[in-house]
């Protein structure tokens, strides 16, 4: 009975050696969800088993990110698992087992985050600095508002669970909340965040600049474009952020931890990503069950609209295209979950969406991420051509990660660009292995 929703507490714990250097730069370590919290050391280890979830294969190794990039016209299939063609072909299961993966992760993390949240914080006088104290718990209330904004926007409405789950049956019976509901525990996870995190740099771990990045996009999907553009400027404005030249400056030669990454998980000789199995070719290693389309192949391949970003697709030893954003071996790739380009992009569409004199700017942000991938101004001039050219730089900017078909379900351009005609569609079903175990849950229209 592992695969309740929100527990994971017989995973294995780990010793570790070298706590706090390893905190600083590999927050990851495997631990049990009902780890003791009682001083400096376990409160430290707490949290490196918050990021361990997070990075899990589950969530941002490989699961959940599969479904944003999966579900999009990016990725073609090859491989024997027919349960990934159903996100190609927007006909998605309950019983899918990747969606089942993905549900237990997450909120494996909320739990994890939710015991450090409040152990740590319940935490005596005198057994952590006060700095040292909220710096941890804000990093707690950072990825579970992450989590939950995972949550929020692949099923909708979800069950929200803010206290650590010590048993299988603690949170049975729990009912969905609101989709409004869920992500108003988002920003209040996020201003928590924000007001205990220092204004820091920190690529691998929650900052106060880190949730200002969230936010952005946050804003951005709530269609508050003032916010959004507010919270991009922040980042956008912070030297310590840039985008490199060229565009696989962030990733090649084993690149990590660039100027380029506002945050991104590291991942280690022995605790790897699962990510690069399923892009690289037999000759290296892998599957190649995902593949670049045939259409994303001409577009990045398109000197006027790729640029050099056509690194992110090479050729094995039989003439197919493969993604190569994922390469290394050992699989020890970073999971990019937020990139200065994303705050430069969603600063474009919010300064397009707000119109009039705001256009310029939008065009001036949209106009950088072009330069940076060696490619002319764009020629778009009115609001709707300035909206589809972010929407179709979206696309290959972030062509591996998890971002094309969220963004052209916010943006209602699903059904014009996908086809994707059934409204019911534009959220995944709930697991079905989860119905049965909680009859409180209910599924989603249309499943």
């Amino acid at each position: 009975m592992n695969t309740i929703k929100y527990l994971g507490l017989l995973l294995t714990l780990v010793a570790l050696t070298s706590c706090e250097k390893y905190l600083d730069v590999e927050p990851r370590a495997s631990i049990s969800d009902d780890q003791p919290i009682f001083d400096k050391a376990s409160a430290e280890t707490a949290l490196r088993g918050v990021y361990s979830a997070l990075s899990d294969g589950g969530y941002y190794g490989t699961s959940f990110q599969s479904i944003g990039y999966l579900s999009g016209d990016n990725i073609q299939w090859t491989g024997s698992q027919s349960q990934v063609q159903e996100f190609i072909n927007h006909k998605v299961n309950a019983d899918n087992s990747t969606i089942n993966a993905a549900w237990i992760a997450i909120y494996r993390t909320i739990n994890r985050a939710n015991n450090v949240i409040k152990r740590v914080g319940a935490l005596e006088e005198g057994k952590l600095s006060t700095a040292l104290q909220n710096g941890i718990v804000g990093e707690a209330y950072f990825i579970r508002a992450l989590a939950y904004f995972d949550l929020a926007r692949t099923w909708g409405g979800v069950p929200l669970i803010t206290e650590p789950s010590l048993s299988q049956k603690d949170n049975i019976g729990v009912p969905r909340s609101s989709l409004t509901e869920t992500y108003n525990q988002v920003i209040s996870d996020l201003d928590k965040a924000e007001a205990l995190l220092p204004p820091t740099t920190d690529r691998h771990r929650a900052t106060q600049k880190t949730v200002w990045a969230l936010k952005s996009r946050y804003y951005l999907y709530q269609k508050n474009w003032v916010k959004a553009e507010e919270y991009a400027t922040k980042v956008i404005d912070d030297t310590n952020y840039k985008l490199l030249k060229p565009y696989n400056a962030f990733f090649a030669n084993d690149a990590r931890g660039t100027q380029e990454s506002v945050f991104e998980i590291f991942y280690s000789t022995t605790e790897t990503n699962s990510h690069r199995g399923q892009w690289q070719p037999q000759e290296r290693g892998g599957t190649r069950q995902w593949a670049p389309s045939d259409a994303f192949v001409a577009l990045v391949n398109d000197p006027l609209i790729g640029g050099n970003r056509n690194v992110l697709v090479a050729k094995d030893n039989q003439n197919r295209w493969y993604g190569n954003l994922y390469y290394r071996n050992p699989a020890t790739d970073p999971s990019y979950i937020i990139r200065i380009s994303e705050l430069y992009l969603i600063r474009a569409e919010a300064r397009a969406q707000q119109g009039g004199a705001k256009i310029g700017g939008a065009l001036s942000e949209l106009n950088a991420v072009r330069d940076r991938a060696g490619l002319a101004n764009t020629t778009a001039a009115t609001q709707e051509e300035v909206l589809l050219a972010i929407e179709a730089e979206r696309r290959i900017e972030f062509a591996f990660e998890p971002h094309r078909w969220f963004d052209l379900v916010r943006t209602g351009r699903a059904a014009a660009v996908l086809h994707v005609t059934d409204p019911n569609r534009l959220v995944l079903p709930l697991p079905a292995e989860q119905l049965l175990i909680d009859k409180a849950l209910v599924q989603n229209d249309g499943y």
